[in-house]
């Protein structure tokens, strides 16, 4: 079996930016620089046949270069309590258009509809029992992030392998492929 899911990947220089927040938050696992993306569909576990379907149908998407925008903080929320704080992504119609081709081709190669509604994000961190004043204070100060805009040229598979300092990611394939 095999952890799936569809992102893009993110400059380097934004990835250290986003690093120097990687602060304030006790009991925070912080997202290691180079995991860091935004999810575009996540899959979740397949066999090894399937992610060959899945790339396969991928391959065939195209879409023109656009501008991504990581812009403002938020959290998400578990059973009541703080699970992630993250990153926002500002709406762009090519954005969700792309996002929306990616989910048609998870389709046609099996696997079933995504549920969730698309919320495009980078998570910073997970949290476990994060204390409610600490999150607030990062969310806070965070709040007003703007970055500089990068063009999205392409997107990965990236496969996800769990572990005990949480997940690392590898690109499977990307689309279009380099060269």
């Amino acid at each position: 079996m095999i952890r799936l899911f569809f992102g893009l990947e993110l400059p380097g220089e934004l990835r250290m930016r986003i690093e120097a927040l990687s602060a304030g938050i006790d009991r925070a696992r912080w997202v290691a620089p180079e995991n860091l993306h935004v999810t575009l569909r996540f899959i979740g576990e397949v066999e090894e046949p399937a992610m060959e379907d899945i790339a396969l149908e991928a391959a065939a998407i195209r879409f023109d270069p656009f501008r991504v925008t990581l812009s403002g903080a938020g959290h998400f929320e578990r059973r009541g309590r703080v699970g992630a704080v993250w990153l926002g992504v500002e709406p762009d119609p090519a954005l969700t258009a792309l996002r929306d081709r990616i989910e048609a081709a998870a389709v046609r190669a099996g696997q079933p509809p995504e549920g969730r509604k698309f919320r495009p994000h980078v998570t910073v961190a997970r949290l476990d029992r994060a204390r409610p004043a600490e999150v607030r204070d990062w969310l806070a100060a965070n709040t007003l992030f703007r970055a500089v805009p990068f063009t999205a040229h392409r997107f990965a598979l990236f496969s996800s392998t769990l572990g005990r300092s949480g997940p690392s990611y590898r690109v499977e394939c990307l689309f279009p492929p380099e060269g």
